[in-house]
């Protein structure tokens, strides 16, 4: 694969994940926890046929603690996005969910060590002060619960990345594939607890499905894929399409805007990732 095709998946994959704020407001009945059960139950099959197709089956016994960790986290990657988006605009969830990257900074300067560059922890205060207009702004509108559960996303999000680099793995789809299968149980239990059903209006169904398998899966299939070949800082500027489509795509289509503190924050946000990764991008070659 040259590195123009990976460019190409790699943005393909964003435009698919950028759907999926405009899939969720089709959903009119199901709950925060059915949805998330459905949607892992179209991601699982797919991710397992990717595992199966590129090898990955015959790693997953080796992933270790480590990568039951990085599943475990995620489940809240999963049923945070879920949550935040049913409780909250999706421009507000997208934007606090690019802070994933700074989360995983701090993550594995605590756990692994890692040494934090000078330009990252800028945009990390840059970005801290985004987040807490977005949050401030959340509790003034009654919106609290489901920018906590944007950052919890993002947290889980940063919780499988560390993993993977704990352990080694250059693959993570076995990983992901272990995270529907927990994501799928953990919707389900959720339900449970919470006394709401798994039965679901048959467009709810059909809508969840179609997220997990098509969206999610699909999205995660292209990014890894092109991934392979494009650099990370350059996959890091090429994601936030997804943050900027995702809102435009239900405003265009639903009218739904956002706040004056959604656009501040989600602004200083967008600028300490850009920040952050275009510093990266100098140090490393781009492939011809």
């Amino acid at each position: 694969m040259d590195y123009r095709t990976g460019v190409g998946l790699a943005v393909a994959a964003t435009m698919l994940w950028s759907c999926q704020g405009l899939i969720f407001r089709q959903i009119a009945v199901a709950d925060p926890w059915a949805i998330l059960f459905w949607r892992s139950a179209g991601m699982v099959p797919v991710v397992a046929a990717f595992v199966i197709w590129t090898g990955g089956a015959r790693r997953l016994h080796a992933i270790g603690a480590a990568g039951v960790v990085g599943a475990l986290g995620l489940i809240l990657a999963f049923g945070g996005a879920v949550y935040a988006i049913q409780s909250t605009s999706i421009a507000n969830a997208v934007f606090l969910f690019s802070a994933s990257p700074f989360i995983t900074a701090l993550l594995g300067w605590a756990v692994l060590g890692e040494r934090v560059r000078g330009r990252t922890w800028a945009s990390i205060g840059v970005a801290a002060v985004g987040i807490a207009v977005m949050v401030q702004g959340g509790l003034d509108r009654g919106a609290l619960a489901g920018n906590l559960a944007a950052l919890i996303s993002a947290s889980g999000f940063a919780v499988f990345t560390v993993t993977l680099r704990r352990a080694g793995l250059a693959d993570p789809m076995p990983i992901v594939l272990l995270g529907g299968i927990f994501s799928l149980i953990a919707g389900a239990v959720m339900a449970g607890a919470a006394g709401a059903s798994l039965i679901v209006p048959v467009a709810d169904l059909g809508w969840s499905l179609f997220m997990g398998a098509v969206t999610l899966a699909g999205g995660m299939v292209l990014y890894t894929l092109g991934s392979r070949v494009v650099p990370a800082a350059e996959l890091t500027l090429i994601s936030l399409l997804e943050v900027m489509l995702a809102p435009l795509l239900v405003w265009l289509v639903m009218g739904e805007g956002a706040s004056r503190a959604t656009m501040i924050g989600g602004v200083f946000v967008l600028a300490a990732v850009l920040m952050n990764a275009t510093g990266r991008s100098r140090a490393a070659p781009i492939p011809a």
